[in-house]
């Protein structure tokens, strides 16, 4: 019993929203229409009097006119474009206080050198020895190269 009286308030309801809007829209549309060409009206009409006001006014006096100067002001500068990559790599490393922080810059030159991206390397760090903070003594590994139950590659420097 309650459903059929919620089915017929809601079907009024539509109802109503409908007649409100199909009777509001073209009423605003009017009066939009309306303002558009009372505008262009009075633009054309401001301009049509400043032509007749230029016409028909005099200026007493000479007119006088200025040179314009031979060198104007400016302001120029060289914009000179940089590889943004090291500082990238640095603020990352240091950012974990990592020791590679010094080698920012020769880890995106050997990126380049190879052709892999220059984040892959940082990210292998970055998994495999927490950016060279946890490696194994006097190895220098910090890429987890040669790491395995059989034992660990280690480098010079």
């Amino acid at each position: 019993m309650g459903n059929s009286k919620e089915n017929s308030f809601s079907f009024w309801k539509n109802i109503i929203l409908a007649i409100v809007f199909f009777s509001v829209t073209p009423l605003t549309l009017g009066a939009s229409l309306y303002s558009l060409l009372s505008f262009n009206n009075n633009k054309l009409e401001s301009q049509n009097l400043k032509l007749i006001n230029r016409d028909t006014t005099t200026v007493l006096g000479a007119r006088i006119y200025a040179s314009l100067p031979i060198d104007f002001p400016s302001i120029s500068e060289k914009v000179q474009s940089s590889d943004a990559r090291p500082e990238i790599i640095k603020n990352y490393l240091l950012r974990y206080k990592s020791p590679l922080v010094s080698f920012a810059g020769y880890i995106v030159q050997a990126a380049d050198e190879f052709n892999i991206d220059y984040r892959l390397t940082t990210a292998i760090a970055q998994q495999e020895s927490n950016l060279c903070k946890i490696i194994p003594p006097n190895t220098y590994n910090c890429w987890g190269w040669g790491i395995h139950s059989e034992g660990t590659l280690g480098f010079s420097s």
